[in-house]
Protein backbone atom coordinates (compact mmCIF):
# COMPACT_ATOMS: atom_id res chain seq x y z
CA UNK A 1 0.00 0.00 0.00
CA UNK A 2 1.23 3.67 -1.02
CA UNK A 3 0.72 6.86 0.43
CA UNK A 4 -1.40 7.43 -2.70
CA UNK A 5 -4.12 5.09 -1.46
CA UNK A 6 -4.14 6.30 1.64
CA UNK A 7 -5.20 9.60 0.67
CA UNK A 8 -8.19 8.97 -2.12
CA UNK A 9 -6.83 11.48 -3.88
CA UNK A 10 -6.84 8.90 -6.55
CA UNK A 11 -9.66 7.37 -6.50
CA UNK A 12 -12.02 9.06 -8.74
CA UNK A 13 -10.53 9.09 -12.56
CA UNK A 14 -11.11 11.65 -14.91
CA UNK A 15 -10.90 11.10 -18.30
CA UNK A 16 -11.27 13.67 -21.59
CA UNK A 17 -13.67 13.17 -23.99
CA UNK A 18 -11.19 12.60 -26.90
CA UNK A 19 -9.81 10.25 -24.60
CA UNK A 20 -12.89 8.19 -23.89
CA UNK A 21 -13.90 8.08 -27.72
CA UNK A 22 -10.36 6.25 -28.28
CA UNK A 23 -10.99 4.01 -26.01
CA UNK A 24 -14.54 3.19 -26.97
CA UNK A 25 -13.42 2.96 -31.07
CA UNK A 26 -10.27 0.63 -29.85
CA UNK A 27 -12.40 -2.50 -31.07
CA UNK A 28 -14.10 -1.05 -33.68
CA UNK A 29 -12.50 -2.36 -37.33
CA UNK A 30 -10.50 0.09 -39.18
CA UNK A 31 -12.26 0.71 -42.73
CA UNK A 32 -10.25 -1.42 -45.35
CA UNK A 33 -9.24 0.60 -48.56
CA UNK A 34 -12.34 0.16 -50.17
CA UNK A 35 -14.62 3.32 -50.32
CA UNK A 36 -18.38 2.44 -49.12
CA UNK A 37 -21.58 3.94 -50.65
CA UNK A 38 -21.65 6.85 -48.75
CA UNK A 39 -17.86 7.41 -49.72
CA UNK A 40 -18.43 7.07 -53.03
CA UNK A 41 -21.90 9.36 -52.65
CA UNK A 42 -18.95 11.80 -50.98
CA UNK A 43 -16.61 11.48 -54.47
CA UNK A 44 -19.52 12.24 -56.54
CA UNK A 45 -20.73 15.23 -54.88
CA UNK A 46 -16.90 16.73 -55.00
CA UNK A 47 -17.07 16.31 -58.09
CA UNK A 48 -20.70 18.36 -58.44
CA UNK A 49 -20.08 21.09 -56.32
CA UNK A 50 -17.39 22.69 -58.20
CA UNK A 51 -19.63 22.76 -61.27
CA UNK A 52 -22.56 23.67 -58.94
CA UNK A 53 -20.91 26.94 -57.96
CA UNK A 54 -19.86 27.56 -61.67
CA UNK A 55 -23.21 27.33 -62.56
CA UNK A 56 -24.65 29.33 -59.58
CA UNK A 57 -22.08 32.47 -60.32
CA UNK A 58 -22.44 32.12 -64.42
CA UNK A 59 -26.20 33.11 -63.30
CA UNK A 60 -25.46 35.47 -60.75
CA UNK A 61 -23.46 37.57 -63.79
CA UNK A 62 -26.39 36.81 -66.50
CA UNK A 63 -28.52 38.44 -63.59
CA UNK A 64 -26.22 41.67 -63.78
CA UNK A 65 -27.45 42.33 -67.70
CA UNK A 66 -31.16 41.42 -66.84
CA UNK A 67 -34.20 43.71 -66.95
CA UNK A 68 -36.37 42.63 -64.42
CA UNK A 69 -37.74 44.22 -61.49
CA UNK A 70 -36.36 41.82 -59.07
CA UNK A 71 -33.32 41.91 -59.89
CA UNK A 72 -31.88 42.61 -56.42
CA UNK A 73 -33.90 39.98 -54.78
CA UNK A 74 -33.23 37.05 -57.16
CA UNK A 75 -29.72 38.32 -57.28
CA UNK A 76 -29.18 37.81 -53.49
CA UNK A 77 -31.37 34.47 -53.44
CA UNK A 78 -28.78 33.77 -56.25
CA UNK A 79 -25.79 34.51 -53.61
CA UNK A 80 -27.52 32.80 -50.50
CA UNK A 81 -27.56 30.04 -52.63
CA UNK A 82 -24.13 29.80 -53.69
CA UNK A 83 -23.11 30.30 -49.88
CA UNK A 84 -24.73 26.96 -48.92
CA UNK A 85 -23.28 24.98 -51.73
CA UNK A 86 -19.56 26.63 -50.76
CA UNK A 87 -20.14 25.42 -46.83
CA UNK A 88 -21.29 22.37 -47.84
CA UNK A 89 -17.87 21.66 -50.32
CA UNK A 90 -16.03 22.72 -47.73
CA UNK A 91 -17.35 20.63 -45.47
CA UNK A 92 -17.33 17.52 -47.86
CA UNK A 93 -13.58 18.47 -48.21
CA UNK A 94 -12.58 18.75 -44.57
CA UNK A 95 -14.41 15.14 -44.34
CA UNK A 96 -12.93 13.65 -46.91
CA UNK A 97 -9.34 14.78 -45.86
CA UNK A 98 -10.42 13.29 -42.65
CA UNK A 99 -11.28 9.61 -43.95
CA UNK A 100 -8.19 10.27 -45.97
CA UNK A 101 -9.95 10.25 -49.84
CA UNK A 102 -8.57 12.29 -52.60
CA UNK A 103 -10.08 12.76 -55.83
CA UNK A 104 -8.35 13.93 -59.17
CA UNK A 105 -9.66 14.78 -62.48
CA UNK A 106 -8.55 12.42 -65.19
CA UNK A 107 -10.42 13.06 -68.44
CA UNK A 108 -13.35 13.97 -70.68
CA UNK A 109 -14.28 11.48 -72.95
CA UNK A 110 -17.68 11.21 -74.80
CA UNK A 111 -19.85 13.19 -72.34
CA UNK A 112 -18.04 11.15 -69.31
CA UNK A 113 -16.40 12.41 -66.92
CA UNK A 114 -13.20 10.25 -65.45
CA UNK A 115 -12.01 11.11 -62.21
CA UNK A 116 -9.71 8.96 -60.14
CA UNK A 117 -9.61 8.21 -56.30
CA UNK A 118 -7.64 7.49 -53.83
CA UNK A 119 -9.02 5.46 -50.37
CA UNK A 120 -6.79 4.79 -47.72
CA UNK A 121 -4.07 3.25 -49.93
CA UNK A 122 -6.95 1.76 -52.65
CA UNK A 123 -6.81 3.62 -55.86
CA UNK A 124 -10.00 3.35 -58.24
CA UNK A 125 -10.73 5.22 -61.68
CA UNK A 126 -14.60 6.00 -62.13
CA UNK A 127 -16.60 7.88 -64.43
CA UNK A 128 -19.65 9.84 -64.07
CA UNK A 129 -22.04 10.85 -67.15
CA UNK A 130 -22.50 14.37 -67.71
CA UNK A 131 -26.47 14.07 -68.19
CA UNK A 132 -26.34 12.20 -65.06
CA UNK A 133 -24.14 15.17 -63.29
CA UNK A 134 -26.72 17.49 -64.65
CA UNK A 135 -29.71 15.61 -63.17
CA UNK A 136 -28.07 15.37 -60.07
CA UNK A 137 -27.12 19.42 -59.69
CA UNK A 138 -30.79 20.16 -60.66
CA UNK A 139 -32.40 18.18 -57.60
CA UNK A 140 -29.68 19.17 -55.31
CA UNK A 141 -30.78 23.07 -56.56
CA UNK A 142 -33.87 22.13 -55.85
CA UNK A 143 -33.52 20.76 -52.35
CA UNK A 144 -31.28 24.56 -51.65
CA UNK A 145 -34.03 26.25 -52.87
CA UNK A 146 -36.58 24.47 -51.01
CA UNK A 147 -34.85 24.73 -47.45
CA UNK A 148 -34.54 28.17 -48.10
CA UNK A 149 -37.95 28.66 -48.52
CA UNK A 150 -38.89 26.53 -45.67
CA UNK A 151 -36.62 28.57 -43.72
CA UNK A 152 -38.64 31.80 -44.91
CA UNK A 153 -41.81 30.55 -44.14
CA UNK A 154 -40.72 29.96 -40.41
CA UNK A 155 -42.29 32.90 -38.33
CA UNK A 156 -39.40 35.16 -36.82
CA UNK A 157 -41.83 36.83 -33.80
CA UNK A 158 -43.09 39.25 -36.06
CA UNK A 159 -46.97 40.22 -37.05
CA UNK A 160 -47.52 38.49 -40.50
CA UNK A 161 -50.89 37.62 -41.47
CA UNK A 162 -49.98 35.98 -44.77
CA UNK A 163 -49.03 32.56 -45.92
CA UNK A 164 -46.78 31.15 -49.08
Amino acid sequence: MSKLDANNRWSGKMLLTEHQEQYDQRNDEKPNGRPSTEELEMIRDLVMFPQLITMVQKSIEDMGFAKITFKGVVNRFLEVIMFRISDDYYALKRELKKRNIKVSEEETNDGILYYRYFCRGYEEKFGIVRETLRTEMSMRLTKYTTDITQALKKPTGGNRDYET
